[in-house]
């Protein structure tokens, strides 16, 4: 015994029968699967005369030419058991915690239980009684005996000790082990999970995914990537464990692989491919394990030109025009994923000359701007956004960009920053352009203070563009209109003619390549300036500035459509008719 677990005798004085062994040791070499320099006496001699010891499997197969898989395959056919795989271990109820782990890896054996058989032990060695006589002791009863792989018998050993270890009998959770943390480390530094996580982020790559989401499940891992701002599924990684996949992603980006119970954050660059990629990594603890969430950035994403952002002519000439103001705030709106990040490094590149001194506070870098002095917060040492700021006005500096504007601190410090001759650019998480101006009062901003400082709002939403060697013209008929009122809705008549998405090799099928913006920009005119007040009406707001001319999100897209950039679809998914 123990720790009160049964313990069996020294794993060199098992029984074995020798005869069956031997027989199969002969099967293999008549079937050419041994080695050439492999015979009979050695294997033998290995097992002492007539008997196999320890893990005589074992060294048997590393005296074949069979995989771990293969070498499974031919002992379940010689020995007529049958064959379970790693994804029936995983998924069933393992009977882990009256065995010692001592025991159950020396013999490579897996207990559990399944609807149809009872109690299971799968077995490398199939010639092993002692490892039978001792479940049936442990278990009470009959055991059926199937046949696993070394690799896939390790691999689920691995994951159940590490499991049930994790969780004391009081229900208050432990770190793990230390030699179940070395074994999971060694596991997630092994070939196989790490050809699985590289293979995952080459096919993001290849993909031209944002986002790769792994996510856990009873019995397995669910992935999928976030393609032209769309989350899709794809093939999770097989024969792989799920924990080991992500202690692999947590290695990579240096995070502790040991902690399972907290969030954590972490980043790395590598390469995937033929591409250099910088990766954001988040991990969270879910109800059957830790999901990751991996954000790529290819280093090489092209060049920061405003004309490829997709603003109109006209908001292009004032967006420009902005840009030469010599202090100010401009504030660039919209939600998670919606592009704000790209728009702000775009204009940084605009406002980039030597003439210029730049500098930015980010929560995380995303794009390197040479000749840009670019800063990331570090919230446990202290550096926030306000934080930065602070310091950031007694470098001289022309121009600062703030990453986000989150709190009442950091929106008091960039407003003064604006008003002491800087030109302030940011962004804020609101539906429209006129939405921020009662965002920033909520955040305590004075109203004095906004309307000296704030310049212009932009509002933008990513849409997917169709895909150019697929699209095809359509033209609306009044029975169109009839059949979906939403044409009608969005101002289309009969007889115009837009471009439907179709589906091709290179739009993977779903008639969309690439995104570009939908905008609304936000002037702060003198009329407009006098609504800013402690009780602002930001409807009002809109309304005054449609009357004076501003193009919304909607009527842009709608453009955007009619030249055949994008579909309707696409338009009412991301804005709203007002």
């Amino acid at each position: 015994m123990l720790d009160g677990r049964l313990m069996p005798r020294d794993p060199l004085e098992r029984p074995m029968t020798g005869n069956e062994s031997l027989r199969f040791v002969e099967h293999l070499r008549q079937n050419n699967h041994l080695t050439k320099t492999t015979g009979n006496g050695e294997l033998a001699e290995q097992g002492g005369g007539d008997r196999l010891q320890g893990q005589v499997s074992g060294k048997l197969w590393e005296h074949t030419d069979l995989s771990a898989s293969e070498f499974a395959d031919e002992a379940a056919r010689f020995y007529d058991l049958e064959r379970v795989s790693l994804q029936d271990m995983l998924s069933a109820t393992a009977v882990v915690e009256p065995f010692s782990q001592r025991f159950l890896r020396e013999m490579t054996v897996f207990p559990y239980r399944s609807v149809e058989a009872g109690a299971v032990l799968a077995v490398a060695d199939p010639a092993d009684n002692a490892a039978r006589r001792a479940a049936e002791i442990v278990l009470g009863g009959d055991v059926t005996i199937k046949v696993g792989s070394f690799e896939d018998i390790t691999v689920a050993l691995n994951q159940r000790l590490g499991s049930e270890d994790a969780e004391a009998p009081g229900g208050e959770t432990f770190q793990p082990r230390e030699d179940d943390i070395e074994s999971l480390r060694d596991l997630a530094s092994g070939a196989p999970v790490v050809r699985a996580v590289n293979d995952l982020l080459e096919k993001a790559v290849e993909l031209r995914a944002s986002d790769i989401h792994i996510e856990p499940l009873h019995a397995g891992l669910a992935v999928r990537m976030r393609i032209d701002g769309l989350l899709r599924p794809v093939t999770a990684p097989a024969g792989v464990v799920p924990q080991a996949v992500i202690s692999r992603i947590k290695i990579v980006a240096s995070l502790n692989i040991a902690e399972r119970r907290l969030p954590q954050d972490g980043s790395a660059r590598l390469r995937a491919g033929r591409s250099d990629i910088d990766i954001r990594v988040a991990i969270m603890p879910t109800q059957h394990g830790e999901s990751a969430v991996i954000r790529i950035l290819p280093k090489d994403r092209g060049l920061l030109v405003i004309e490829k952002l997709g603003f109109s002519s006209a908001d292009e000439a004032k967006i420009r025009r902005l840009l030469t103001l010599p202090h100010g705030m401009i504030v660039i709106t919209g939600p998670t994923g919606s592009g704000k990040t790209t728009t702000l490094a775009t204009v940084l590149s605009i406002l980039n000359e030597p003439s210029r001194k730049i500098l930015t506070i980010e929560d995380p870098v995303e794009y390197e701007i040479p000749g840009v002095n670019q800063s990331q917060i570090k919230p446990a040492i202290g550096l926030t956004f306000a934080a930065a700021l602070r310091s950031f006005v007694r470098q001289d500096p022309d121009v600062i960009m703030v990453g986000e504007v989150r709190d009442s601190e950091t929106a008091h410090v960039a407003v003064h920053a604006a008003l002491t001759g800087h030109l302030v650019l940011t962004t804020l998480h609101t539906e429209t352009a006129a939405a921020a101006v009662p965002r920033l009062l909520d955040l305590g901003v004075e109203g004095y203070l906004l309307r000296s400082t704030l310049r212009a709002v932009v509002a933008q939403r990513l849409v997917r563009q169709l895909c150019d060697r697929c699209k095809s013209p359509k033209t609306l008929t009044k029975t169109d209109l009839a059949e979906d009122p939403r044409f009608a809705a969005l101002g289309f008549e009969a007889g115009e003619t837009l471009r439907d998405p179709c589906g091709c090799e290179r739009c993977g099928g779903t008639g969309y390549r690439g995104r570009l913006g939908v905008f609304e920009i936000l002037e702060l005119t003198n009329e407009l300036r006098e609504l800013i007040g402690e009780k602002t009406d930001g409807l009002k707001i809109d309304q005054t500035a449609i009357r004076a001319g501003m193009t919304t999100m909607l009527d842009d897209g709608l453009a955007k459509c009619r030249a055949g950039q994008t579909s309707p679809a696409e338009i009412l998914r991301v804005t709203t008719v007002r």
